[in-house]
């Protein structure tokens, strides 16, 4: 039986090792919420210890973001953050890895005013787009991890004892991301190799287009020619691998921009810019959405497609059988690191170049020739269920089950 101070350390060492895999050298470049620290201090640790030249910290504070929207003047969301895109581009340009610890509370912006946020991000994403470029065609190792805060274990747990809350939230994290084996490194070099027999056996089939059916779902989905279907193991520009997502489950593509058809409706909450999206249901016509509602959370679904013209649009599409590890856990995370591994999910936004024959080395230009959408968001969001229904339908007409009643047929 393994300890807390056990499977913490695993955890780790699976961010420095797996997810990260900081190479001698190299720096590291943490983000992190001040509550994380413990963990933070650790992965620093890690880093080194795995030959890192310099791990630099960036740590933020809840309470000071909320004190900010509260009462910062309304310029104050137009104001790029100019010094941090090009520190980080320039530190991505010299093969630094980013790693993120997630702990944010779903509901640390209700009742701030969807304009703010809004504004908030759009000027953070467009300041942002050349680092974002970076990310999405692997120039640079990235990775998330998450790390259990008090308000956010109180919204997973919010039956448990007060007490009790913190802690339920790490049993269930350490569970997701097999931190609690005694092997745990070697555990994920077997899953990854699972997924990508997973990626292989769908690229071979080059299907035109996916056809998903479902309660409250009816949506067909073109696939651009030279697609690629990946596993959140990537290699980057220095040809070292990297896991972007601790946990993982998924394999995913990008769409054709202009080929999704048809409609789908959510069927687990988005926790989106500090406020709970549930409920909800897109219509698309020839790509773009062009219909939306929600029964919790409307302005800010309204926000995040009004970001740009590329958020009209889908950037991902992501294949999570329903028996997947977190699904069975029956445990609602309310964080998409998490939630978008229990069930199939859509990206509104950026594509991942990645997911094209060539992408890596394609200009924006090329790439939106090639079918494949920009934007300077990526948002996933759930649409998987039990009694979801996947047909793959190749070039000449055959049509083959993929998933039956929320499994791989």
């Amino acid at each position: 039986m393994l300890s807390f101070e056990d499977k913490l350390n695993n955890y780790a060492e699976l961010a420095v090792k797996i997810g990260a895999n900081v190479q001698p050298g190299q720096t590291l470049v943490v983000s992190a919420a001040i509550d994380a620290a413990e963990l933070v201090r650790l992965i620093v640790k890690k880093a080194y210890e795995a030959g890192a030249n310099f791990v630099k910290v960036n740590y933020t504070d809840e309470v000071v973001t909320r004190l900010r929207y509260d009462l910062a003047p309304e310029e104050s969301f137009l104001v790029p953050p100019t010094a941090q895109a090009r520190e980080w581009t320039e530190l991505a340009e010299q093969n630094a890895a980013f790693l993120t610890v997630i702990s944010s509370n779903p509901d640390l912006l209700k009742g701030v005013s969807p304009e703010r946020i809004a504004s908030n991000q759009r000027t953070f994403g467009q300041a942002m787009a050349k680092y974002r470029q970076y990310q999405q065609s692997d120039k640079m190792s990235w990775t998330g991890v998450a790390f259990p805060s008090p308000d956010w274990a109180a919204k997973v747990f919010p039956d448990a004892p007060k007490e009790e809350q913190v802690a339920k939230l790490w049993d269930a994290i350490f569970h997701a991301v097999r931190a609690d084996q005694e092997d745990p490194i070697g555990a994920w070099h077997k899953h990854i190799d699972t997924l990508q027999a997973k990626s292989d056996e769908l690229n071979s089939k080059k299907y035109q287009k996916l056809h998903f059916v479902a309660p409250g779902t009816d949506l067909t989905i073109e696939l651009p020619v030279g697609h690629i279907w990946a596993q959140a193991g990537s290699v980057n520009e220095q040809g070292t691998t990297f896991v972007a997502n601790i946990p993982t489950e998924e394999v995913f593509t990008a769409p054709r921009k202009n080929g999704v058809t048809g409609y789908v409706s959510s069927t687990k909450p988005l926790s989106y810019g500090g406020n709970i999206i549930d409920r909800f249901k897109l219509t698309f016509e020839n790509g773009r959405i062009v219909d939306f509602t929600a029964e919790e959370g409307q302005d800010t679904l309204a926000r995040l497609i009004g970001m740009d013209e590329g958020s009209h649009y889908l950037g991902e599409v992501a294949l999570v059988p329903f028996h997947s590890p977190i699904s069975q856990s029956n445990i609602l995370f309310l964080t998409t690191l998490f939630d978008e591994n229990a069930s199939c999910h859509l990206a509104i936004g950026s594509s991942y170049a990645f997911n094209l024959e060539g992408g890596k080395t394609m200009s924006e230009e090329e790439l939106a020739a090639h079918g494949m959408n920009a934007s300077i968001t990526h948002v996933d969001f759930m649409f998987g269920s039990p009694e979801m229904n996947i047909t793959g339908i190749t070039h000449d007409g055959k049509e083959e089950s993929i998933f039956v009643n929320g499994n791989w047929a």
